[in-house]
């Protein structure tokens, strides 16, 4: 598999991704959920989304999805892992700067971790 039409897939479903995930944590914490719990169901929604088409389009292997429990079960770990990191600096950001300043910092907060998360994907979870 070609890493630059895995990497050039991944960053346009990153990009959707994203913007569900941003979607969500803006509309759920602009309602007045505490970014925490709003950075969770953002990263929920994302990630629902993300594992399903990376697992159909961008790791798949000769036309055949890379889904699966066992895959799932990995995804999970890795996602757990990550939206700990990606909670911790967003309700850091929120509680320090403000929540408006959390809105636009995670962009750049889910941005920087996908780039750890393509290659940990890429190589422990669609392998």
């Amino acid at each position: 598999m070609s890493l630059f039409r895995q990497s050039s897939q991944y960053i346009a479903i990153g990009l959707l991704q994203l913007l569900l995930d941003w979607g969500v944590f803006v509309a759920a914490t602009s309602l007045g959920l505490p970014a925490a719990p709003g950075n969770l169901l953002g990263r929920v929604s994302g990630a629902l989304m993300g594992f399903w088409l990376n697992g159909r389009y961008t790791f798949s292997r000769h036309g055949q999805q890379r889904h699966g429990w066992k895959r799932f079960a990995r995804f999970l770990v890795l996602w757990l892992a990550m939206t700990v990191i990606s909670t911790v600096l967003v309700s850091y950001t929120a509680q320090q700067l403000g929540l408006q300043m959390a809105w636009l910092a995670k962009p750049l907060v889910e941005g920087g971790l996908a780039v750890v998360t393509f290659f940990l994907l890429r190589h422990l979870v669609y392998r």
